[in-house]
């Protein structure tokens, strides 16, 4: 049986509230979207620990090389020079591609539909590095 509803129970606040035991239960969490891609972050996380060390010993390097040409003759120091002046100049931009490569890397959405390219943005991004370092020491003239 019921308890009947008296007229001063309509203008209680209280007295209107739902007891718990009828209350909606709320909504569970939404769960993760299917297309998510929960190890999205493992491409570009070890493109950067290796890309990174790569880059500042390469710039290292490359900013020491004109020490190279220290004890050369002024000619071959004119030659050396002309040389640096270039393969700085490619190197820098170099460098700037591999950074912009690793923004992108890790700019994609954390899609699977991403993971491919993902993937060879992270993997290009250290080769680019060796490769920027490769044409630098190419470009100069070290006689």
């Amino acid at each position: 049986m019921t308890d009947p509803i008296h007229p001063a129970d309509l203008t209680d606040p209280a007295a209107q509230a739902v007891p718990a035991a009828q209350a909606v239960p709320a909504e569970p969490a939404a769960p993760a979207e299917p297309d998510e891609d929960r190890r999205a972050h493992v491409a570009p996380l070890v493109s950067s620990l290796l890309t990174l060390p790569l880059t500042v010993l390469s710039m290292l390097f490359a900013s020491l090389s004109p020490m190279a040409c220290d004890s050369c003759t002024s000619e071959a120091a004119r030659a050396f020079d002309a040389s640096f002046d270039l393969a700085w100049s490619v190197f820098r931009v170099g460098t700037a591609g591999v950074l912009a490569l690793l923004v992108w890397c890790w700019a994609l959405p954390r899609r699977r539909a991403y993971a491919d390219r993902r993937l060879a943005i992270a993997l290009a991004a250290p080769v680019l590095a060796l490769l920027n370092t490769v044409v630098f020491w190419l470009l100069l003239d070290v006689a």
